[in-house]
C-alpha cells in the first residue's frame, strides 16, 4: 500500500481569483449560505483583513476550520480573538476560541465530509475514525465561534 501525503497549500492565481469571486458573491448574499466573510485585524499591521470562509455548523455550534493549515487568518485570529462575520448586509462581532485536538476532531471529520475540495490537504480520509482527525488538529486549527 502506498502512503499518500497531504498536499501543501499554494495561493495560486486561480485561488486568489476564486476568493475574489466567492467574496463578491458573499457580499451580495448570493453565495451558498454556509459561506461568510471573516474580517480580523492583522496581528502586525492592525489593518482589517477579510477572507471568504465556510462557517461550519456542527452539533449546534458554529466553527471555522483551517483546512490549509495555520494561514494568516489563523495567526490573526489567535492574536485578536475577535472578528466580524458578514453575509450580505448582516454582520456580527464574534469571539474566536481555538479548541483542543479532542474537541476539534469531530468537527474536522464533519468538515472533510462536507468540503471535498479540501480533502487532499488532510492525511485522514472520510470514513476514518475520529482519532485520525484528532491527529490532524495541530495542522488544521479549529475555532469555535461565540457570539
Amino acid at each position: 500500500m502506498i502512503d499518500v501525503v497531504a498536499k501543501t497549500y499554494r495561493n495560486t492565481l486561480i485561488r486568489r481569483v476564486g476568493n475574489i469571486v466567492i467574496g463578491g458573491a458573499v457580499k451580495l448574499g448570493v453565495a451558498p449560505s454556509y459561506y461568510v466573510l471573516l474580517t480580523i485585524l492583522g496581528r502586525r499591521s492592525g489593518v482589517e483583513r477579510t477572507i471568504p470562509i465556510r462557517l461550519m455548523k456542527h452539533e449546534g455550534q458554529e466553527w471555522f476550520v483551517a483546512p490549509y493549515g495555520p494561514r494568516d487568518w489563523v495567526l490573526n485570529a489567535r492574536a485578536a480573538g475577535v472578528a466580524v462575520v458578514r453575509r450580505g448586509r448582516r454582520s456580527r462581532q464574534v469571539r474566536l476560541v481555538e479548541v483542543s485536538a479532542p474537541v476539534a476532531a469531530p468537527v474536522l471529520a464533519a468538515y472533510a465530509r462536507k468540503e471535498p475540495v479540501t480533502r487532499p490537504f488532510f492525511d485522514a480520509r472520510v470514513g476514518d475514525p475520529v482519532s485520525a482527525f484528532e491527529a490532524e488538529a495541530a495542522r488544521h486549527p479549529v475555532f469555535r465561534v461565540e457570539n
